[in-house]
């Protein structure tokens, strides 16, 4: 191996305590998204999937235009967050971070994509289960006429 090689292997392998840390952000990252992704799941009504737009917010409109703005840019951080955690070397769980924005994040085909994704037999078992364990009624999805829970 070249001396140049050598000396960027040597730089750029973590030490012992930088091992450790890497591995306690990449699980503690983890956990936190998926307490985030399971609260948003267990709180959100169980006829949140089947309208074709979400419920809306209510309070006056400078309100809810403020809160749609912030929850936008929220997003857009965490995407950012997660594309930054992408990157090899760096610890946390980018996919999944990255995940978390795109559901706060507005755009076309975005509620399309979320009743498909929570439409799936397992997620949607899976989620069921989840609101079960808390106490909440399964989530209702609507395919085509027929509404499946």
């Amino acid at each position: 191996m070249s001396d140049a090689r050598q000396t960027l292997v040597e730089r750029f392998t973590p030490s012992g305590g930088e091992l450790g840390l890497f591995i306690g952000l990449f699980f503690g990252t983890l956990l936190a998204s998926l307490a985030v992704a399971g609260f948003l799941l267990v709180r959100a009504p169980a006829d949140y999937f089947a309208g074709a737009k979400p419920p809306r917010l209510p309070g006056p409109r400078w309100v809810r235009i403020g809160l749609h703005i912030l929850k936008n840019l929220l997003g857009a951080g965490i995407i950012a967050l997660g594309l930054l955690m992408s990157i090899p070397g760096v610890p946390g769980q980018g996919l999944l971070t990255m995940l978390v924005g795109l559901m706060l994040i507005d755009g076309p085909g975005k509620r399309r994509v979320e009743r498909w994704v929570v439409g799936m037999p397992g997620v949607l078992k899976a989620a069921n289960a989840l609101r079960r364990r808390f106490g909440r009624e399964p989530l209702v999805i609507i395919r085509g006429d027929s509404p499946r829970a």
